[in-house]
């Protein structure tokens, strides 16, 4: 036998063998290379609040593996995701390696809020600050006063009491409870509450796109709904919710006289069962106060439910709003939203047009544009002048001695349109036409979610006016 031949039949497969063994070493060590294993998950700071509410808002888990380059992304997205249970004053997500040398623990640090508020309530009765400055003259009289007492994380696991007591202008009381997780896969949740308010000077009808009000010694609205809600949360960013309500409106004969179609066909009492069904999808980065992202709500409801419900009407609403950061320092957003409901021929108290909460165009603060459907287009370009949070040592209450605050310049542009299909109700000047408006202005975000604004606005009026507003989640 040839020497070189056996010699080639022997060692050349082993040869092939190492190649083979050294190209898939040289690729099991690229593959691994640049990756981060996930080692334990330590929660510091807690001292209400249970871990597992606290972990339930996180992707990463004990024994992932990812990528090093997608590890500091995926830390900040499951931060800003904790930061959203609105639970905490600061949160922060510090990886740190772990005993074995190999893996990469997280220690997820939070700062609890002041969980018990209980504050005193003195605030206007008119739909925003702006209406009662320059239409109702800054008359004190049309204040409430009382106490609000807001209780969260009262068993540690993100549930809410919350309690009002309003005398004054307009009494109301209000009671709610929210557990968000009653199983325990952590996505279904309950909420039940009632409200009941009594008005003696009470807005009767829109008039030339302004509320008229009836003022007496007399109760002239008496108001009460009580409810249970059931939301359902898969997915860390969907939440779908069923609301069933009970609800009792009685208005005095003056007011339906002065405005039959208060409750229709001069009716003085209302009763009705209400169900809602709501989608919504929400990856903004501060709920309260949003930079990136994007937030999506449907909702569908049927009012009156059984033949014996004085009310028969459906709804349908929808909003969409992305958040884009175009550098370290401006940012835009643009949202649209819109209501279509059925019949068109509704009670007063059930017509929804634009001009109340933040369904308006900015500029007409001062109006009310009432419709059966309507549409609302919202743009806004900011500027951030300056972002912090200051440690204040001296204060010994832990939940208080942090202060965030930041500050914007803002710019926007709005458009929107209503539909009414009964005009001479309310003889609108601003119903079945487009509606504009613009400004600037100065938006102060600071601890407990209090948001203050502080806008310029020119409308398609061609008015121009100063607009203030304080908003706030405790």
């Amino acid at each position: 036998m040839n020497p070189k031949r056996h010699y080639k039949k022997l060692y050349f497969p082993l040869f092939v063998l190492l190649f083979i063994q050294t190209v898939y070493a040289q690729t099991v060590e690229t593959d691994t290379a640049g990756k981060v294993e996930i080692g334990d998950i330590l929660v510091e700071g807690n001292h209400r609040t249970r871990a597992n509410i606290i972990l339930r808002e996180m992707a990463i888990k004990t024994g992932d593996t990812l990528r090093a380059g997608s590890f500091a992304e995926a830390l900040e997205i499951d931060r800003r995701k904790i930061v959203n249970t609105n639970l905490f004053i600061t949160v922060d997500l510090i990886p740190k390696s772990n005993a074995d040398s190999v893996r990469t623990d997280i220690r997820i640090v939070v700062k609890e809020r002041w969980y018990l508020i209980i504050v005193p309530v003195f605030q206007l009765a008119d739909r925003n600050f702006n209406e009662w400055w320059y239409e109702r003259k800054r008359d004190l009289s049309r204040t409430t006063y009382g106490i609000y007492m807001s209780y969260g994380n009262v068993t540690g696991r993100a549930d809410k009491l919350r309690f009002l007591a309003e005398f004054g202008f307009i009494p109301k009381f209000e009671i709610a409870y929210t557990l968000p997780y009653i199983d325990k896969a952590q996505k279904t949740g309950i909420t039940i509450g009632s409200s009941y308010s009594v008005n003696k000077t009470t807005a009767f009808r829109t008039w030339r796109d302004k509320l008229q009000y009836f003022n007496s010694e007399d109760i002239n609205r008496e108001r009460f709904y009580s409810y249970v809600s059931i939301s359902r949360r898969n997915k860390y960013y969907t939440f779908h919710t069923a609301d069933l309500r009970w609800s009792y409106s009685k208005i005095s004969d003056t007011i339906a006289t002065l405005n039959p179609n208060y409750l229709l066909n001069g009716r003085s009492i209302q009763r009705y069962f209400q169900l809602t069904y709501t989608f919504s999808y929400d990856k903004r980065d501060n709920v309260q106060y949003a930079l990136r992202g994007q937030s999506l709500a449907l909702q569908l409801s049927k009012i009156g439910l059984l033949p014996t419900d004085d009310v028969n009407m459906t709804y349908f609403y929808g909003s969409y709003r992305k958040y884009i950061p175009i550098s370290k320092r401006w940012y835009f957003n643009t949202g649209v939203r819109g209501r279509v409901s059925l019949p068109k021929r509704q009670p007063y108290l059930q017509t929804i047009g634009l001009g109340y909460r933040n369904d308006l165009v900015r500029g007409y603060e001062l109006y009310v544009v009432d419709g059966q459907d309507y549409a609302l287009l919202k743009n806004e370009l900011k500027y951030k002048l300056f972002s912090f949070q200051k440690h204040f040592s001296f204060i010994p209450i832990r939940q208080f001695n942090t202060l965030p605050l930041a500050a914007y310049i803002n710019t926007f542009a709005d458009a929107g349109y209503v539909k009414n299909s009964y005009p001479e109700f309310s003889n609108t000047r601003l119903g079945n036409t487009m509606l504009y408006g613009a400004g600037a202005g100065l938006d102060i975000v600071t601890f407990y979610n209090i948001l203050a604004r502080f806008n310029l606005t020119l409308n398609g009026k061609g008015e121009r006016r100063f607009f203030f507003n304080v908003s706030r989640e405790f």
